[in-house]
């Protein structure tokens, strides 16, 4: 079964009172500077505004916020902290922690923080779980990342659609007709901008948002708590069909023409499936653009993002008096109204925010039934991302296969085999 969070327990946890964490007691900080390293550069100010509110309470303290691009800064949290030489205070999503939660390189959070994180007026058990490792807390929950899709309402009323896509096969249907051509029929406007390079892991991983629209999961946990991965069948088919007829059939998108957000907000695609930072990068970069956000047809993953110590004494301690303020409820709201991401902290009020910002709607109000997966807890998980993202960005490059199902049956078994092996080296896989 996916490890999954249900939207009842979020809204529970959401409507739930909040203590606030100055409750808590912050230690004496002597230290002069602290980093702070992350993996989103939009994430920089936030951190800056943190610091920035720190200084009535901590005058001395300097904190020098080092934000890369994700894998990057996944490859320098590798080496720093093998080394000993690692930031004070690192964010990271729980699914690449747990390689150094196995050994020990994070620091065991103290009484008073595990005490506020277990408490479920702060966090639900998902968010408390993302923190923790065997059942002890070493992190602090700050934000998620979570999918939605974007679309231009402009190019929707030209194209004469009038709401959202609601079911996968909608999403091609859509695309056809959004798509923009030259005289040549070569299209210069994508109808729907897909993963389809780049990016590492990033390609498997919204491949999976797509096939899990579908009905399946890269990878499955049972209730031993192992993984397997069951994906090639009829849904799976299904799920990279959709990418090879749009790129090779239908031609709505093209592996060369520009994607993600950029694009969107270039008005170079007409759709796209993001995250929630994309609402601030839009305020920020193109702020006339006109356009809605709508929820997918099945669910969506949530990653989330925790803050992490490392070192000791003096750093140590002014780190976890960072990672506190971070938590404080108007910082978490300022981190949404102004970067984007969701805060995963309970008991936050969103209404003055949504009034202003209603594309953040889709990403706070959903349908009851309406499912979310996690990457899984575990060691491989970056090893399957990266090994089944090389087998995609093949596949989608393949034309041939658009009209192989026996072709396309055997890249998923071939993936699917692949990532088994992958769980069996590592004890992980079911039977």
């Amino acid at each position: 079964m996916n490890y999954q969070l249900k939207p009842s327990a979020v809204r529970l946890a959401l409507l739930g009172s909040a203590m606030s964490i100055a409750a808590l007691a912050m230690p004496a900080v002597n230290a002069q500077e602290i980093r702070v390293w992350s993996g989103y550069p939009e994430m920089a100010p936030f951190y800056e505004h943190v610091a920035e509110g720190m200084k009535a309470d901590f005058p001395n303290l300097s904190v020098k916020v080092e934000a890369i691009a994700l894998r990057e800064h996944e490859k320098r949290l590798a080496l720093g902290l093998t080394s000993g030489e690692a930031a004070e205070v690192i964010e990271l999503g729980t699914s690449t922690a747990t390689r150094y939660l196995e050994n020990e390189l994070f620091n065991e959070a103290p009484a008073e923080i595990a005490a506020f994180v277990q408490d479920p007026t702060n966090f639900n058990d998902f968010f408390r779980d993302s923190a923790s490792y065997g059942g002890t807390v070493y992190g602090l929950p700050l934000f998620r990342g979570q999918s939605a899709l974007y679309y231009n309402t402009e190019m929707f009323t030209a194209a004469g659609l009038t709401e959202p896509p609601a079911t996968m096969a909608d999403y091609t249907k859509y695309a056809e007709a959004l798509t923009q051509r030259d005289a040549n029929g070569v299209p210069t406007v994508s109808g729907w901008s897909m993963r389809l390079s780049g990016g590492g892991q990033g390609i498997a991983e919204k491949f999976w948002i797509n096939m899990f629209q579908y009905g399946e999961s890269l990878v499955e946990q049972n209730a031993d708590g192992k993984w397997k991965a069951d994906f090639a069948n009829e849904n799976g088919r299904a799920a990279l069909k959709q990418y090879l007829e749009n790129v090779h059939t239908l031609k709505t998108v093209t592996i060369e023409m520009p994607a993600d957000a950029e694009a969107f907000e270039r008005e170079q695609t007409a759709m796209f499936i993001r995250e929630s930072w994309v609402i601030g990068d839009i305020a920020a970069k193109a702020p006339d653009l006109k356009y809605a956000t709508t929820t997918l047809p099945r669910g969506s993953i949530v990653a989330p993002v925790s803050l992490w110590i490392s070192g000791e004494g003096a750093e140590a301690e002014a780190a976890w008096a960072f990672a506190q303020a971070a938590n404080e409820p108007d910082n978490l709201l300022w981190l949404l109204d102004n970067v984007g991401w969701l805060p995963n902290r309970a008991g936050l009020d969103y209404s003055a925010i949504l009034a202003a910002k209603p594309a953040l709607a889709a990403f706070v109000e959903y349908p009851d039934t309406y499912e979310f997966f996690s990457l899984p807890n575990i060691g491989p998980v970056e090893e399957i991302l990266t090994r089944t993202a090389a087998r995609l960005t093949e596949a989608f490059a393949n034309a041939a296969l658009a009209t192989d199902d026996a072709g396309i049956d055997a890249v998923l078994v071939a993936t699917q085999d692949e990532i088994n092996g992958l769980l069996q080296r590592e004890g992980l896989l079911a039977e």
